[in-house]
């Protein structure tokens, strides 16, 4: 079936051809006013000026009238499935407490990983997959998932077979990371390298073997996992083929930019604490650097030195962060308005780093992230609005109108 979508106001990242986007292109957003866009099997198949429209027959015709259209989001740092809430410890930080603080006495990760090893995998594919329709109704078009609460063999297995079942069912493209390092349990406080251990004999080749992650990451920071562990994960990571993703420089300068850099991460993500030579390290590759403003928000941090990353010819994503402990929530609208007032982005810049650069950053470039010919029919359609700025600049107020995943309404 061939959909004409009609008088669209303004038709959003419209490209050729598509390539990651760094530094000063960043800030250019190729886009057609007045236009009109034809879906063809769930997929894009023509677009241009509706000056330009052809003459023929189409199966159906919707008229957007006056929305503005642009690809659905792309969030690449996710952890989506989680078995509760964790508000007291929002309480406590009202308190005064720090992340830092809550992770020392055993909460934050720790109190998520007590309550998911408590969860069966049914109740939890339940519970992620009404949390993912939740997002799609909100913009987001493709999602990556973490590990990283289960902790034990058993339990980092039960979260990435969830995964698996999501992607099995869920419109959208699922990317799913094995996040085992994501801090040292209980029963290995005094014995942070039997975990390690743990990880690299236990997890990483049942992982493997029932092919149930698409990458790995690492928590490389102060009173988690350094940068030697790090490197041991990673390595043996490598030997299995399976690519890095990693949490880096969140708290402290790590040295987490740098080892990600040396093993060829497809992103290193956070980047709140930022020196001059991590920045030169991430603009000098082909690293992506993922900001998540949201979490810096919620911890009350500091935030990304975005313009200095830019500056140095940085490549940089846009992500939510969705967790219950620093980042309770995967709006992707608010993650870009946040980026804009916050970490300095131009809305284009915005857009595009929670779009294209998005895209790449979880490896589904191929398939979102652009109004590309090919490419899924993955689209957001807002209420009638005045510019690209106004996206980021109207925060808070819902914006998206309607979303469509693969030529269908959602």
């Amino acid at each position: 079936m061939h959909l004409l979508i009609t008088n669209i106001h303004q038709l959003l990242n419209v490209r050729e051809q598509c390539s990651l986007l760094r530094g000063k292109a960043m800030a250019e957003l190729p886009m057609i006013q007045n236009a009109f866009l034809v879906v063809h099997k769930g997929r894009i198949a023509a677009y241009g000026c509706m000056d330009d429209l052809p003459e023929k027959v189409y199966d159906a015709v919707y008229d957007a009238a006056g929305a503005t259209v642009l690809p659905t989001w792309c969030d690449s740092h996710t952890h989506l499935v989680f078995a509760k809430s964790r508000e007291q410890e929002f309480v406590d930080k009202l308190h005064g407490l720090s992340y830092a603080d809550i992770a020392a006495r055993g909460g934050g990760i720790l109190h998520s990983a007590a309550a998911l090893q408590a969860t069966s995998e049914d109740v939890l594919f339940e519970s992620t997959l009404k949390r993912l329709q939740e997002l799609m109704l909100l913009g987001t078009g493709a999602i990556e998932i973490k590990s990283g609460y289960g902790l034990t063999v058993a339990d980092e297995l039960k979260m990435l077979r969830v995964i698996r079942r999501l992607k099995e069912v869920a419109p959208i493209p699922v990317k799913g990371t094995f996040l085992g390092a994501h801090a040292v349990p209980h029963t290995y406080r005094d014995n942070k390298q039997g975990y390690i251990k743990l990880i690299i004999e236990e997890m990483l080749p049942k992982i493997v073997q029932e092919t149930l992650a698409d990458y790995v990451d690492v928590f490389c920071e102060q009173n988690f996992f350094c940068v030697s562990d790090t490197e041991k994960i990673l390595e043996a990571a490598d030997k299995y083929g399976l690519p890095a993703k990693l949490h880096a420089n969140q708290l402290s300068v790590s040295g987490g930019v740098e080892v990600g850099v040396k093993y060829k991460a497809v992103s290193v993500d956070h980047l709140e604490a930022m020196n001059e030579k991590s920045i030169h390290a991430l603009g000098a590759s082909n690293t992506i650097a993922t900001v998540l403003p949201t979490a810096a928000f919620f911890l009350r941090m500091q935030y990304a030195p975005v313009r200095k990353m830019l500056q140095e010819n940085c490549a940089l994503a846009l992500a939510s962060d969705y967790n219950p402990g620093s980042s309770p929530s995967g709006n992707m609208n608010f993650v870009v308005s946040l980026a804009c007032i916050q970490n300095e982005f131009l809305p284009e810049e915005a857009i595009n780093a929670a779009t294209l650069n998005g895209a790449y950053a979880m490896g589904v470039e191929k398939e979102v992230g652009s109004i590309t010919i090919g490419k899924k029919a993955n689209l957001i359609f807002t209420k009638p609005i005045p510019s690209v700025a106004y996206l980021p600049y109207h925060f808070g107020t819902p914006v998206v109108d309607k979303v469509m995943i693969e030529g269908k309404w959602v």
